[in-house]
């Protein structure tokens, strides 16, 4: 099979790119990335000389581009990850989110529907998307897969956006089609821009600990390793045009997910339990916050036998010796753009 994953060397798209070089040597990946910000391919120099792996500099909304690598390596899937995923992002500049994540989809349909129409056996578009697309629970409550769509940011209306262009891709055309929505990832390789990378360094560099309102914002937490092998699960065992939702079953409050991580930072760096607690620093609350999520991953469970391969707990402590062994991935990251942006964001 010849697969062509996109956003490939961003944060979760890094490691489903290496799964599945690491783990189907007669497959052959190709790698779709614009390398934007979050971009990067030292996440992927453990494969970047594997036999069955591709670079394709790109962008998805360059539809010529699309059609031109379409013809030449003759893809038999798509697992469509490249997305702008940033909340705080979405607020300033919305219309990014509706250029990559609606327009930049559709046109990976179009192309795909296109290229494949004389013959869709044995194809598979594979759509990533977020939980945030539900919009927000109360105190009690799961998404499931029949949740009704209810986006209170720019980014997850884009997202909720692309997930009906490719159910709708999916009725008119009959292109065979399947959609996954998770939960907050975590994991090695991610950009600190998000809340545990971003604490982690924070911390290291004693530098304040911005927690939005009232710090009780509540989350499930998905390792990115585990969602990694869902997304495996669901491209070649997934029924066509079924949903499946992945979530880690770890539902922690904001709040209580930075104390813990500044227990375990102390602990990693040697210093005096509650010196890091200290750093957190209560921020003026972002517009439209969704209160909570918490996806019900019962039906990848039951269909695909899914489960999670950590807790919340072990995959926390696994994160930050990663960042710890790989402080130079870490200071290459910071760059002048990403600290302009965090005091810009913060005003800190």
């Amino acid at each position: 099979m010849n697969i062509l994953i996109t956003g490939g060397a961003g944060f979760i798209g890094s490691h489903v790119v290496r799964h599945f070089v690491n783990t189907y040597p007669s497959y052959h990946i190709y790698n779709l990335d614009k390398l934007t910000y979050a971009g990067n391919l030292q996440n992927l120099k453990t494969i970047e000389n594997a036999a069955n792996y591709t670079f394709l500099k790109g962008d998805i909304l360059d539809e010529q581009f699309l059609m031109a690598v379409f013809i030449k390596y003759k893809f038999d899937g798509v697992i469509h990850l490249a997305a702008e995923s940033h909340v705080d992002r979405s607020i300033t500049d919305p219309l990014s989110f509706v250029k990559t994540n609606v327009l930049g989809t559709v046109n990976l349909l179009n192309v795909a529907k296109n290229t494949w129409q004389s013959d869709f056996s044995n194809k598979r578009f594979y759509h990533i998307s977020t939980d945030e697309v539900y919009g927000s629970l109360g105190e009690t409550g799961l998404f499931t897969e029949t949740t009704a769509y209810d986006p209170n940011s720019p980014y997850s209306a884009s997202k909720a956006s692309s997930d009906h262009f490719v159910r709708a891709y999916g009725e008119t055309y009959q292109l065979p089609f399947v959609i996954s929505n998770c939960s907050n990832n975590y994991g090695p390789n991610h950009f600190p821009e998000k809340l545990i990378p971003l604490f982690i360094n924070n911390i290291i560099n004693n530098k304040a600990l911005p927690v939005y309102g009232d710090g009780n914002y509540t989350r499930d937490w998905l390792y990115v390793i585990d969602h990694a092998i869902a997304i495996d699960l669901v491209f070649h065992k997934g029924k066509n045009k079924a949903t499946y939702n992945i979530g880690g079953f770890n539902e922690w409050k904001n709040i209580d997910l930075v104390k813990l991580l500044c227990q375990l930072m102390d602990k990693k760096l040697g210093r005096t339990q509650g010196s890091s607690e200290k750093l957190i620093t209560y921020v003026k609350d972002r517009p439209g916050h969704d209160l909570r999520y918490a996806i019900d991953a019962n039906k990848i469970r039951t269909e695909l036998g899914w489960t999670p391969t950590v807790t919340f707990e072990q995959g926390l402590a696994k994160t930050i010796d990663w960042y710890f062994d790989n402080q130079d991935w870490l200071d290459n990251v910071i760059s002048k753009e990403y600290l302009n942006y965090y005091q810009k964001q913060y005003n800190l």
